[in-house]
C-alpha cells in the first residue's frame, strides 16, 4: 500500500535536510545545465559504470604521455561544468601539464545530486560510485596515457566526503587527495547518520578514525596518499570539527601523530599546518581559512597563485587549487624515466667517455615546492638542500631559490646562475 501523501512529503523533506550539504541557497528544482564547455568533453563507454555516473574530462593540448591525472568531484546540486568553470583546475592543467576528470552524479542517483559519501553501496571498494570513478581513472590511463603513480582526487563538500572515502578504499589508486569542506572517511554509513557528521562527527580517538581507513582496504601494506584538508572557520554546513577529525584520521594512518611539523600564514587569512612523515616530507596539511563559510576557496585573477571564479560555494579567499597542486608536486620536478634524467639514453655529454660527470639539472621554485618535490628537506622551520644541507631559509612559499643538481640527488644553491 502506498503511504499517504503527507507522509511521503515529510520523508522527502527529511532526506533533503540530511543530504543538502550545498543546498542552502540553490534551488533543487532548477534544471541543471549539461556539463558542456569549451575544452570539457563528455566521455561515454568508460566501463560498466555500476554507480550510474557521467564522465567529463579536460585534456590540455599537447598533453605528454605519463602526465599526472586529477579527479575533481563537485558538491551537491552542482555539476561537472560548474567545477570545471570555477575551481581553477583547468588553469594549472594547462600550465603544469596534466589531465582532469570531472565525474558527475545526477538527481537520478540522489535528489540533490550528491555523491553518496554516506552509503556503503556507493563509497566502498568495488561498489557503486566509487567503482565508477576508478573505472574513469583506468580509462584515462589507457586513453590519455596518464601516469598511474600520479593520480590524485579532490572534492568539495559531498565530493570531499567521497574523496576521503576513495582515498581509504583505493590507496593503491590515488597518490594524494584534497578534501574541501568535507567529511572524514566513513564518517557515516547510513543516510540517517549523515546529518550528525556534518554538524559534529563522532568524538573518536585518532586511532579509531584511522581504523576506519584501514578497514576500507584490509591488508593493504603500500604507501598512503598525501592528504590536504581545506576548511572555513565559519562553515555552518560542514562544521570545522570535521577538519580536525580528518587531521586526526590521516596523521594516524601515516603514524606521525598530531603535533605539527610547521605552521605558517598564507593569503586570505589562511593558516597552514603541516605534518611531516618520518622522512621529513609533508604527508598531511590542514588549511584553515579564517571567516570563510561553506565552499571551495578560490582567488580570481591572473597571478601565478590566483585561480578560479566566484560563484555559489566558490568563495574569494585563496586559490586552494594552486596550493593543493604544489603539495602534490604537480608544479615541477622530474619523475624516473623523464627525458633528461641523469642516466637516460640521449643525455648530453660524450657517451664514449665513461668518466664524464652526469649533466647538471637546475630547478627554480619556492622553498615549499622544493621540499614537496624532494629536492630539499625541512627542519626546525628552515629548509635545507638535499645533499649539501645548505640553509635555504624559511619553509614557505615566499622564499624562492634555484637549486643545481649534480650528481643525482645532490643539490646546491645556484641563485647567481645555473648552467646545466
Amino acid at each position: 500500500m502506498r503511504p499517504p501523501i503527507l507522509k511521503r512529503l515529510c520523508r522527502r523533506i527529511a532526506a533533503t535536510a540530511v543530504l543538502g550539504l550545498l543546498a542552502a541557497t540553490l534551488s533543487v528544482t532548477t534544471t541543471q545545465p549539461a556539463a558542456a564547455a569549451a575544452g570539457l568533453q563528455q566521455v561515454t563507454g568508460f566501463g560498466s559504470n555500476p554507480g550510474n555516473l557521467q564522465m567529463y574530462a579536460y585534456t590540455p593540448a599537447g598533453l605528454p604521455a605519463n602526465a599526472p591525472l586529477v579527479v575533481a568531484l563537485h558538491g551537491c546540486t552542482q555539476t561537472a561544468n560548474a567545477y570545471y568553470t570555477n575551481s581553477g583546475w583547468p588553469k594549472y592543467a594547462d600550465e603544469w601539464g596534466f589531465a582532469v576528470v570531472f565525474p558527475q552524479t545526477t538527481s537520478a542517483n540522489n535528489a540533490l545530486s550528491c555523491f553518496g559519501w554516506f552509503d556503503p553501496n556507493e563509497d566502498t571498494r568495488g561498489k557503486g560510485e566509487a567503482a565508477s570513478i576508478v573505472q574513469m581513472v583506468d580509462y584515462a590511463k589507457k586513453t590519455y596515457g596518464s601516469d598511474g603513480r600520479r593520480v590524485y582526487v579532490t572534492g568539495l563538500s559531498a565530493g570531499g566526503g567521497m574523496t576521503a572515502d576513495l582515498l581509504a578504499a583505493y590507496p593503491d589508486v590515488f597518490a594524494g587527495g584534497s578534501v574541501a569542506s568535507g567529511l572524514p572517511a566513513q564518517c557515516a554509513t547510513s543516510q540517517a547518520a549523515a546529518s550528525g557528521c556534518q554538524t559534529g562527527p563522532q568524538k573518536l580517538t585518532p586511532a579509531q578514525w584511522g581504523d576506519k581507513v584501514r578497514a576500507a582496504y584490509p591488508g593493504y601494506k603500500g604507501p598512503w596518499p598525501k592528504v590536504a584538508i581545506w576548511q572555513g572557520t565559519s562553515d555552518y554546513t560542514v562544521y570545522p570539527a570535521n577538519a580536525t577529525a580528518l587531521r586526526d584520521q590521516w596523521t594516524n594512518v601515516w603514524g606521525i601523530g598530531q603535533t605539527p611539523s610547521a605552521t605558517d600564514s598564507l593569503p586570505g587569512g589562511t593558516t597552514r599546518t603541516v605534518y611531516n612523515d618520518a622522512s621529513g616530507q609533508p604527508a598531511v596539511e590542514m588549511y584553515s581559512v579564517a571567516g570563510m563559510g561553506h565552499g571551495l576557496p578560490v582567488s580570481p585573477g591572473s597571478g601565478a597563485q590566483q585561480c578560479g571564479s566566484t560563484a555559489a560555494y566558490f568563495l574569494n579567499t585563496i586559490c586552494s587549487t594552486y596550493y593543493t597542486g604544489v603539495f602534490w608536486g604537480l608544479d615541477g620536478g622530474t619523475e624516473p624515466g623523464d627525458p633528461g634524467d641523469p642516466g637516460d639514453p640521449g643525455d648530453p655529454g660524450d657517451p664514449g667517455d665513461p668518466g664524464d660527470p652526469d649533466p647538471a639539472q637546475c630547478y627554480t621554485a619556492t622553498n615549499y615546492a622544493h621540499v614537496a618535490a624532494g629536492r630539499a628537506h625541512m627542519s626546525g622551520g628552515y629548509v635545507y638542500a638535499n645533499g649539501s644541507d645548505q640553509n635555504m631559509g624559511l619553509y614557505n612559499v615566499f622564499v624562492s631559490h634555484t637549486l643545481k643538481e649534480t650528481p643525482a640527488g645532490y643539490f646546491v644553491i645556484a641563485d647567481s646562475g645555473c648552467t646545466a
